[in-house]
């Protein structure tokens, strides 16, 4: 008897099976443990591809240390960088297997060729699955500040999406918590928090991320710091793809939609924590001449 492939089948297979690999990788897991005698917390997020970032914290400095890696042949490997991006440390697992509680591998200084052991257990895995559940999960941010970091707290429903539902700040060495506040916003690996000096006040602020539009259009949530309460509040800053320029002191805007045939530029400054708009450009594509047109803003 002859058997007949049905190719659109076989493609839905493979399909299938990517998807499940996909499943296996794509989550952020979060670990405890050490390296050699000192206590750490180690999150990893890789993709489907095997490749990802990771962020780790000596827990008696709580400064967040960013790291890119790969998994190949089961030996997953991540590395630190200087600020010349160049590789300064590394960090070897052996037999790296996502679903395992317990991770020994080594970490190497790439300049002294120093090796220390490192040993971790597993606290949790972000699953997205539509049967998965889980509230209040606090994941550790790539990015602190001076004396504090940060740590978001995420939840997901049955059936629903991953959400953002809040954000605490905590100062470092003691773990004390200065603040937390209360959030709604789409969750984005493990950037979700930036740094920068938003109202030009020679003050670093942070920012979340609160959602992706059409294109590369994205909007954030802009925390201000209260010098006279030591407290954060959410300004009224608000826009797309916003960028700050500290030397100008100037904020840009770009908005760009119907793939890429209309682009809005806007330029901000800064009165009294909020944004004044200076001047706003609006262009259309033309087909005729290839380039863009200014036209009149709505």
């Amino acid at each position: 008897m002859n058997v007949v492939i049905n190719p659109n089948v076989t493609q839905k297979i493979l399909t299938a099976l990517l998807f499940l690999v996909s499943l296996d990788l794509a989550a952020q897991i979060s670990y405890t443990g050490f390296i050699d005698k000192y206590p750490i917390e180690f999150i990893t997020d890789l993709n489907s591809e095997g490749s990802g970032n990771a962020i780790y914290a000596y827990s008696n400095y709580d400064t967040p240390i960013e790291i890119e890696g790969i998994l190949k042949q089961k030996v997953l490997t991540f590395y630190e960088k200087d600020k010349t991006s160049k590789n300064t440390a590394k960090i070897t697992f052996e037999n790296f297997n996502p679903k395992s509680k317990k991770l020994e591998g080594v970490w190497t200084d790439l300049n002294t060729k120093k090796e220390l052991k490192i040993t971790l257990s597993k606290t949790f895995e972000v699953e997205y699955g539509d049967a998965a559940e889980w509230k209040n999960i606090e994941i550790l941010q790539p990015v602190s500040l001076k004396g504090k970091y940060f740590k978001l707290i995420i939840s997901k429903t049955k059936g629903g999406y991953a959400k953002v539902t809040g954000v605490k700040i905590l100062e470092k060495k003691t773990d004390k918590l200065i603040q937390q506040i209360a959030l709604e916003c789409e969750l984005w690996g493990l950037k979700n928090i930036s740094t920068g000096d938003y109202n030009f006040d020679g003050i670093e602020d942070f920012s979340v991320f609160e959602s992706s539009y059409a294109g590369p259009n994205t909007s954030r949530l802009y925390f201000l710091y209260n010098p006279k309460t030591g407290k954060y509040f959410e300004s009224s800053f608000s826009g797309t793809s916003l960028q700050f320029d500290s030397k100008t002191k100037r904020i840009e805007e770009r908005n760009q939609c119907c793939a890429g045939r209309s682009v809005t530029t806007a330029q901000y400054k800064v009165v009294n924590d909020k944004m004044v708009l200076i001047k706003q450009t609006c262009l259309e594509y033309d087909d005729k001449t290839g380039d863009y047109k200014k036209v009149k803003c709505d």
